[in-house]
């Protein structure tokens, strides 16, 4: 799909055809990851694009109104095709765009697409409705739908400085499941909504919420604040954990983590400092603040102190 000219690599219009679709959905569907990725030089920002629009297409399937039977049906399909993407089965001409610019990205980087296969594992759990019993439990949900995305996106970004990769996989891991948590809590009111409960059972029974959140205020007798505050406290283990790859990767890609992480870092705080916010509504940030963010990242704040700061150990 890519061809070398007078010693240049050049992309076939087709080929960037397919990435500028895969740029559109991920500029329209998903604002705060598409302020990290804008950091990143052309190739690595039309991989990432690529990884995102197919993340996309499955969440949707999970998402969407269709039988339980008919979703877990299409995410097999989807399966299907990222078989032949692993097997360089998708021509350039075909009518996939996603399929094709996720073909041309893994030729041009060593993307572990196994991850893919996780992420529809994930979502297969969300679609047969199930939930989790301790942390552990939810650590195994969190790393197919969001760790298994951290270490795709290191196949994107790679490593500098002799940094090993294997490593730097796992820090990648961590900060994909503080990312996810930081979701979960967020979108624990619309989440209950559509039936579905994330947190841990043990944990919800600790702080009498087990009854689960159907308004925008706490079951009566709980201690929601105190459910969030321990929430809050093992995501920010996780952030910490997850911020030593700062250091392991080139300054753009840095930026881009640093960009991405940092905005739901701060949407950590904002859930802490008022943890009855999220059933009135959904938690954000205004965009001026995730540009502040997006330039704290490119200035390597965030790298260099990541760099001086070890993290406790976790739970």
């Amino acid at each position: 799909m890519s061809r070398t000219v007078n010693g240049s690599v050049q992309t076939s219009g087709q080929v960037l055809a397919a990435y500028r679709y895969c740029e559109t959905v991920t500029g329209y569907e998903a604002r705060n990851f598409a302020y990290g990725i804008r950091l990143l030089p052309t190739p690595k920002r039309q991989a990432m694009s690529a990884l995102y629009a197919f993340s996309r297409r499955v969440d949707d399937i999970g998402d969407g109104d269709l039988p339980a039977e008919e979703k877990l049906r299409r995410l097999e399909a989807t399966r299907q095709l990222l078989g032949r993407v692993r097997d360089g089965g998708v021509a350039e001409d075909d009518t996939d765009p996603v399929a094709v610019a996720l073909t041309d990205a893994a030729k041009k980087f060593p993307l572990p697409l196994g991850g893919l296969d996780e992420l529809i594992d994930g979502v297969q759990m969300d679609v047969r409705g199930e939930s989790y019993e301790t942390w552990d439990d939810l650590a195994v949900y969190c790393r197919c739908v969001a760790g298994a995305i951290g270490r795709l996106s290191l196949g994107v970004f790679g490593t500098v400085n002799g940094h090993d990769q294997a490593r730097a996989a796992e820090f990648a891991d961590t900060l994909g499941l503080a990312l996810q948590l930081t979701n979960i809590l967020r979108d624990v009111r619309e989440d209950a909504a559509n039936g579905r409960t994330y947190l841990p059972a043990q944990d919800l029974a600790k702080f009498g919420c087990a009854a689960g959140f159907h308004g925008d205020a706490a079951p009566p007798g709980s201690d929601f604040a105190g459910l969030v505050e321990f929430e809050v406290r093992r995501a920010r283990r996780l952030f910490a954990t997850g911020y030593r790859l700062l250091p392991m990767l080139d300054r753009r890609s840095g930026a881009c983590v640093a960009a991405m992480a940092g905005i739901y870092r701060r949407l950590l705080e904002r859930i802490a400092a008022d943890p009855e916010a999220v059933l009135r509504g959904r938690v954000s940030l205004p965009g001026r603040e995730k540009a502040y963010v997006a330039v704290r990242g490119l200035a390597g704040f965030d790298a260099r102190r990541s760099a001086r700061v070890l993290p406790r150990g976790d739970e």
